[in-house]
C-alpha cells in the first residue's frame, strides 16, 4: 500500500465519521419530538422493553453485517443513554420554567482539570446556556456561594464507590440552606502526575485532596515510607503545588495534568479499577419533578429514642413499596452520642403514596427534613447479551 492509498482511506473514513455525526444529531431531534408524545400521553420517559427489544434487533442486523454483539451494545447502549437523559432534561426544563436561564453560575470545588469540574461539564452538557464556572476553596464555600444568590448552582462530591462516603459533605448538609436539584456521576481515573523528565524514583513528596489518598491507598503503601505526603484543599492545588515543588508528585486526572503542564508517571491508582464519585447538584429553591421520569427523594432525619425506633421508621418504607438505596448515620454537631440518619429514596414526593409515607414516618422520628427532590441520572443498562 502506497501513502498516497493510506490518505484516500484516512479521507473515506473521516467522510463516514461525518456522515454518522450528522446521523446523531438527527436521531436526537427526532428522540425530542418523541418527548412531545410522552408528555401529552403522561408515558415514562423510559421505556426499558423497547430498547432491549431494539437491541436485539440491531445486534442480529449488525451480526449480518461482519460485526459482533459486543461492539454494537456498547455503542447503542451509549447513543439510548444520551437519548433518555436529553428527554429527562428537556421535561425538567419545560417544568421549571423560572429557573432556566441563557447562562448558569455553577460553583464547585478547585478549578481548571478538577473532577469536579469535569463532572460540573457533565451535568450542565445536556442543559442549554452558557456555564459560568465559580472554582472554590472548600466545600462551605459552594454552598455559601449558592446560600447568597452569588451562584445559581453548586456541586458537591457525595460518595465513592472506592472510599465511600464523603462525611464533610454529609455534615455540611445539616445546615447548609439549600436543596438538592440533580446528581451526576463522573468517573474518577487517578493518575500520578509530575513535572517532565521527573522520574518515580525522584519523587520524594506526593500532593492530593484526602479522597484520592483514601481512594489510592493501596498504591501508596506500595511506595514505601520514604515519600511524604500532604493533603490538600483540592486537586486544582495539588496539581499546582506539584508544578512548583521539583521531585514531587501529585494525584488528579490526565486532563488536569496536560491542561497545567505535568506529564504522567503512573495511571490506574485507585484501589478499584470501577472507581466512580457520585455528586449532588444544590440550589436555593426546590423544582419540581416530573412523574415521568426516575426520582430520587434525600432526607435526613433522627428517630425517637426508644427500643426499635429505627427498625420502626424504615418500615415504613417497606410498608409503602419504597426503595431505600442509601441509609447514612452522621453525628449532630453539638449533640454528644446524637445521630441524624441521611436516607436517599427512589421516590418522588409529588405522588401522593409518598406523601403519605411521609406522613408515617413522622410519627416515628423526632424530625424529617427533605434535603431534596431531583431527577436520577444513573440509568441501568438493560441486558442482552
Amino acid at each position: 500500500m502506497t501513502e498516497d492509498t493510506l490518505q484516500a482511506l484516512r479521507r473515506d473514513i473521516n467522510e463516514i465519521d461525518s456522515d454518522l455525526l450528522v446521523l446523531l444529531a438527527k436521531r436526537r431531534r427526532i428522540s425530542h419530538s418523541v418527548l412531545e408524545y410522552k408528555i401529552t400521553n403522561n408515558k415514562p420517559i423510559r421505556d426499558e422493553a423497547r430498547e432491549q427489544a431494539l437491541l436485539e434487533k440491531l445486534i442480529s442486523y449488525g451480526k449480518s453485517l461482519g460485526l459482533d454483539a459486543y461492539y454494537i451494545n456498547n455503542v447503542f447502549q451509549l447513543i439510548l443513554e444520551d437519548s433518555v437523559l436529553n428527554q429527562q432534561a428537556l421535561l425538567q426544563r419545560s417544568l421549571n420554567p423560572d429557573a432556566m436561564s441563557d447562562s448558569y453560575r455553577v460553583a464547585y470545588l478547585g478549578g481548571q482539570g478538577s473532577y469536579s469540574q469535569l463532572a460540573c461539564h457533565k451535568y450542565f452538557s445536556r442543559r442549554p446556556g452558557k456555564l459560568i464556572e465559580i472554582g472554590c476553596a472548600s466545600f462551605e464555600h459552594i454552598t455559601g456561594q449558592v446560600e447568597k444568590g452569588q451562584a445559581d448552582f453548586g456541586l458537591l462530591p457525595i460518595e465513592n464507590t472506592s472510599s465511600g462516603s464523603i462525611n464533610e459533605v454529609f455534615d455540611l448538609l445539616q445546615h447548609a440552606q439549600v436543596s438538592i436539584v440533580g446528581e451526576v456521576t463522573q468517573s474518577i481515573e487517578h493518575c500520578l502526575l509530575a513535572l517532565p523528565n521527573v522520574e518515580l524514583k525522584d519523587i520524594t513528596k506526593i500532593y492530593a485532596h484526602p479522597q484520592p489518598f483514601a481512594q489510592c491507598s493501596r498504591f501508596l503503601q506500595g511506595l514505601g515510607d520514604n515519600i511524604q505526603h500532604e493533603t490538600c484543599d483540592s486537586t486544582s492545588s495539588a496539581l499546582q503545588q506539584a508544578l512548583d515543588n521539583p521531585n514531587s508528585a501529585a494525584i488528579g486526572s490526565a486532563q488536569a495534568g496536560k491542561h497545567i503542564g505535568l506529564e504522567v508517571l503512573k495511571s490506574g491508582l485507585a484501589n478499584q479499577a470501577e472507581n466512580h464519585s457520585r455528586f449532588i447538584v444544590v440550589a436555593r429553591k426546590a423544582l419540581q419533578v416530573s412523574t415521568q421520569i426516575p426520582t430520587k427523594t434525600t432526607l435526613i432525619m433522627a428517630t425517637k429514642h426508644q427500643v426499635g425506633s429505627l427498625a420502626d421508621a424504615l418500615m415504613v418504607f417497606k410498608q409503602h413499596n419504597i426503595n431505600m438505596t442509601k441509609l447514612e448515620s452522621r453525628p449532630v454537631p453539638g449533640n454528644p452520642w446524637e445521630e441524624v440518619f441521611y436516607v436517599d429514596l427512589q421516590a418522588n414526593t409529588a405522588e401522593a403514596s409518598v406523601q403519605r409515607a411521609l406522613e408515617e414516618l413522622k410519627e416515628h422520628t423526632q424530625f424529617v427534613r427533605i434535603l431534596g427532590c431531583y431527577q436520577s441520572e444513573t440509568m441501568k443498562q438493560v441486558e442482552v447479551l
